[in-house]
């Protein structure tokens, strides 16, 4: 099966019209036969239910400090709210689409993540986040069964640990792991940007198409903040099975499926050689 595994979350997904063109692509691709996976964040809107409860969020090293409480919070916000309202939009668009998070069949195998930060003194502190796993290993034999049955697979990051308990996952590094486990054809990272850049924020500097030895220099002097983790799990994808990724703009749908004809005027390319 040619799988096109598209991670979608943040500030990409915040406006409702936006969402739900975007999404009406997705649905047209799938509906013309291609096999399409969708894995999501939901960052606004942990932040809300948070607020909503009363819970303090601490950020360590990019990553949410996530508590036993505050665990509570994201569940609601990512297998709930942000999961089962992508599905029903995916639904009204004529799609079979079926909502699931990594604890359905033990998809993934995760480790609690600890922030190593290094001191002056050449020392390393380690932080424990609480309940933010790393994925281990990603078992795609679920989510190729539903393909199989033409169905499109919703997946929001959370997983459950050996220990039992439940872990909030870094939503690119899954959609990463999910995309290498799949062998996909394409991984797609949608975000708020056009692409890469060359030198940010001149447009006309924006990168078309990058290899994947250049991506890593890229990665090594200029990526930073928010697109650093989204560039690290193309990198891990690329080198474990996905044949090609591409950084798109959520927030322009048409430049989405123009993009993967290689027709669109922004987004990146990133090609194994």
């Amino acid at each position: 099966m040619n799988i096109y595994v598209i991670k979608y979350g943040g500030n990409a997904m915040t406006d409702a019209g936006i969402r739900e063109e975007l999404l009406s692509e997705v649905a047209r691709l799938h509906n013309k036969g291609e096999k399409m996976v969708l894995v999501h964040g939901g960052g606004p809107e942990i932040k809300k239910l948070l607020s909503l409860g009363k819970v303090e969020s601490e950020f360590i090293g990019g990553h949410r400090k996530t508590t036993a409480e505050a665990m509570y919070y994201v569940q609601l916000a990512l297998r709930g709210e942000v999961n089962g309202s992508l599905v029903s939009l995916l639904n009204n668009q004529g799609v079979r689409a079926v909502g699931l998070s990594a604890k359905d069949g033990r998809m993934a195998e995760v480790k609690r993540r600890y922030h190593l930060a290094a001191s002056a003194d050449g020392s390393r502190t380690e932080t424990d986040l609480g309940q933010v796993g790393d994925i281990i290993r990603f078992d795609p034999t679920l989510v190729q069964a539903l393909l199989g049955a033409n169905y499109l697979p919703v997946l929001s990051p959370v997983a459950q640990g050996d220990d039992g308990l439940d872990y909030n996952i870094n939503a690119d590094a899954m959609a990463g792991a999910v995309a290498a486990a799949l062998k996909a054809k394409a991984y797609i990272s949608l975000t708020d940007v056009d692409g890469l850049y060359e030198n940010w924020p001149d447009p006309a500097s924006r990168i078309d198409a990058i290899s994947l030895g250049e991506l890593k220099k890229f990665c090594a002097t200029k990526a930073s903040g928010g697109m650093l983790p989204k560039l690290e799990s193309v990198i891990f994808a690329l080198e474990n099975g996905a044949g090609e990724a591409h950084i798109i703009n959520g927030t322009k749908p048409a430049q989405f499926a123009a993009r993967l004809q290689g027709g669109a005027a922004s987004g990146t390319r990133i090609t194994l050689t």
